[in-house]
C-alpha cells in the first residue's frame, strides 16, 4: 500500500521536472511523469525485495531520487534528440 505514496511522490517531481526540463514543445506533459512513476515503482520493488522494509528511509530516499535523476536525465535526452531529429528533417525538407 506505501508504494502508492511512492508513486504518488514521484509521478509530482515528474510533474515538476516537466516544467523544469526545456524544449517542453517537443515532448508530450506525460513523459517526465511516465518515466519517473516507472522508475519508482522498479526501485521501491527493488528494495522491498532486497529486505528493506517500508518503514526504511534508505527505501524512500533511494526511490525519489532515483526515479528524479532518470525521469530528468531522460525527459533531456528525449527532447534533445527529438529537436535535433526535427531540425534535420526540416533541413531535408527544405525548410529551414
Amino acid at each position: 500500500m506505501y508504494i502508492l505514496l511512492a508513486l504518488i511522490a514521484a509521478i509530482s517531481i515528474g510533474i515538476g521536472i516537466h516544467y523544469l526540463v526545456p524544449r517542453r514543445a517537443t515532448r508530450g506533459v506525460v513523459l517526465a511523469p511516465a518515466i519517473s512513476g516507472a522508475a519508482a515503482a522498479v526501485v521501491y520493488a527493488i528494495c522491498t525485495w532486497s529486505g528493506l522494509g517500508e518503514a526504511s528511509p534508505w527505501t524512500w530516499l533511494s526511490t525519489i531520487v532515483v526515479s528524479a535523476l532518470l525521469s530528468w536525465a531522460g525527459t533531456e535526452a528525449i527532447s534533445r534528440h527529438r529537436a535535433h531529429h526535427d531540425a534535420a528533417e526540416a533541413k531535408a525538407a527544405g525548410i529551414a
